[in-house]
């Protein structure tokens, strides 16, 4: 808990026994389910749940919100943001079963009652959203492409409904054809940690 402590002060208890709780239930899951890779499962707090958090340092979501994340395997970032941002909906949706049932049993050993998941292909999913967030589980204009329909037409955030993804190495190429409409922040800017150095958090408005 050292790091999510040290970027995030100010968190409640309750929030604090929800991020323990993670801490706790991932890598016993994790040795039934492997949702993450064996040895990156000791690399939990940074790579996976404050990693998530750099999109709670990019933007604030208004209470009420509707996020979805797609793609979202044992539930990063969504998890994480759920607990961070409890008066925001979240709805997780994922191909494979078993690790939406990971992330379905992570989200309930913490009391997150701000969350709903999905199995199945977001083609399925007919509801609208403020943003979509997602860990580069496609390139940009391709999940932007997908997930346009979801974007809600009402705004109630500081910035424009669209996507935010958490992503790494160079973009250049993926992200010229949304160049006038995108948004690169180094996740260095907000953490120190030696494994964000690289990592980058893009930000797409959907129209």
């Amino acid at each position: 808990m050292e790091h999510i402590k040290k970027h995030f002060p100010d968190l409640t208890d309750r929030q604090r026994e929800q991020f323990i709780t993670m801490l706790r239930e991932y890598p016993v899951w994790n040795a039934k389910i492997n949702v993450i890779s064996r040895k990156d499962i000791d690399n939990l707090e940074i790579n996976h749940i404050l990693h998530s958090l750099a999109i709670a340092r990019f933007i604030r979501f208004t209470p009420d919100s509707r996020i979805l994340d797609f793609g979202t395997g044992g539930g990063f970032p969504g998890i994480p943001l759920a607990a961070m941002f409890p008066d925001v909906s979240f709805h997780l949706v994922d191909r494979t079963g078993k690790k939406i049932l990971v992330a379905r049993e992570v989200a309930s050993a913490c009391g997150l009652d701000n969350v709903t998941f999905m199995h199945g292909d977001v083609a399925e999913c007919k509801e609208k959203f403020d943003f979509v967030v997602s860990r580069a589980v496609m390139p940009q204009p391709d999940l932007l492409k997908i997930c346009r329909r979801n974007m809600a037409e009402e705004q109630r955030n500081a910035l424009p409904n669209g996507l935010i993804t958490l992503k790494g190495g160079e973009l250049g190429d993926e992200l010229r054809p949304l160049r006038n409409c995108s948004e690169i922040v180094g996740v260095d800017n907000y953490f120190d940690e030696e494994f964000f150095k690289g990592k980058k958090i893009v930000y797409t408005m959907a129209r």
